[in-house]
């Protein structure tokens, strides 16, 4: 198929396609007027690569990831679950640091909103 049939089927741009093909993470053949053909069995990879995206991984990451996909083996698969482990980390590390973050503004809305009361109570007395 070619890679509008696998963007449309995979739910994805022909932009994307092309930076999966750029980073490593899809590959296609190439007729003789050099269009990009593909199997069955990339829009299932396409699928799957958009889930790890949406899990909040990085294409480098998911280049990583890949073995574990297309040669299972408990090796690969250890390999994928510790970096899959960082990643969980990474995020729980940047998740905690938006809790700060959050909690840093609540308290100066807090405060503000008191000032505001305070001021207005000045001004009705």
């Amino acid at each position: 198929m070619r890679i509008g049939e696998l963007a449309s089927r995979a739910g994805v741009s022909v932009r994307s396609l092309r930076y999966y093909e750029e980073q490593g993470l899809l590959t296609s053949t190439r007729s003789a007027s050099g269009q990009r053909h593909y199997t069955e069995h990339e829009v299932e990879r396409v699928v799957f690569i958009q889930r790890l995206f949406a899990a909040g991984l990085s294409s480098r990451t998911i280049a990583e990831l890949l073995p574990c996909v297309d040669s299972p083996s408990e090796e690969n698969s250890d390999a994928a679950l510790d970096r899959m482990a960082q990643e969980l980390d990474r995020l729980s590390g940047h998740i905690a640091e938006l809790v700060r973050t959050r909690d840093a503004l609540a308290g100066l809305m807090a405060m503000a909103q008191a000032h505001r009361e305070r001021l207005r109570s000045a001004v009705a007395d």
